[in-house]
């Protein structure tokens, strides 16, 4: 057990309850169908969602300094392409402990701290799967961020400024054990998000059939 100490809030290991085990998948999807013809040479414009427990958690951007974090059905983000599905291996952790992990995760996912190429939805990814099985998504879905990271002009203009921007609507959830998994909006945020430019918000519940929630972010204590 000496070295599983070291494990702390933001990180989960196996805890031996095999009823609990769930694999850990990338889901990929393409922003543009351009893609169609880059994927073959390593290249492309992805967007990803990491599926554990039947859910699918993927980190977008709005304009608020709160959870950038949301669920969705897999392989059903809406705006996107959905390409194919990365097994990233074995867990065994209870929903709800994934839960309180999400939600704490959340908490450094803010929506207006969303980059293309120092924070984005794939580096989202690429963390959660590093804490959840200890293993980095494949380099090609995230390739754009570090070229684009050299030379900003290989972006294509309309992904420059903003990329998977989306409205940050809230939704009462009771989960098995009776607690709240997502939370409401506060009325003033509420206000501001009607006004906010939607062609400003590239990844919306309009683009597409699949309905987004975001993670409310785990309090923190004084």
């Amino acid at each position: 057990m000496g070295a599983d100490n070291a494990s702390n809030s933001t990180s989960l290991r196996d805890n031996g309850n095999t009823r609990s085990e769930t694999q850990v998948v990338l889901n990929v999807y393409d922003l543009t169908p351009i893609n169609n013809y880059t994927y073959w040479f390593g290249f492309g414009i992805f967007h990803s969602g990491i599926e554990v427990h039947g859910k699918e958690y993927g980190f977008g951007a709005h304009d608020f300094p709160v959870s950038g974090v949301f669920e969705v059905e897999p392989k059903s983000c809406p705006g996107f392409i959905y390409r194919c599905s990365i097994p990233l291996g074995q867990i065994n952790v209870p929903p709800s402990e994934f839960r309180a992990f999400i939600e704490n995760v959340a908490s450094e996912y803010h929506g207006d701290t969303y980059h293309l190429i120092s924070k984005n939805c794939n580096h989202f990814t690429d963390d959660i799967s590093s804490r959840l099985a200890n293993r980095r998504i494949p380099g090609w879905v995230n390739r754009l961020a570090r070229l684009g990271a050299l030379c900003s002009c290989l972006l294509p203009e309309s992904l420059q400024v903003t990329s998977v921007k989306q409205l940050p609507e809230y939704h009462e959830s009771i989960e098995e054990d009776g607690s709240d998994s997502l939370a409401t909006t506060s009325p003033r945020l509420s206000a501001e998000i009607d006004d906010a430019d939607p062609e400003k918000h590239l990844l919306s519940p309009n683009a597409g059939s699949g309905e987004v929630s975001f993670v409310k972010e785990a309090h923190r204590g004084a």
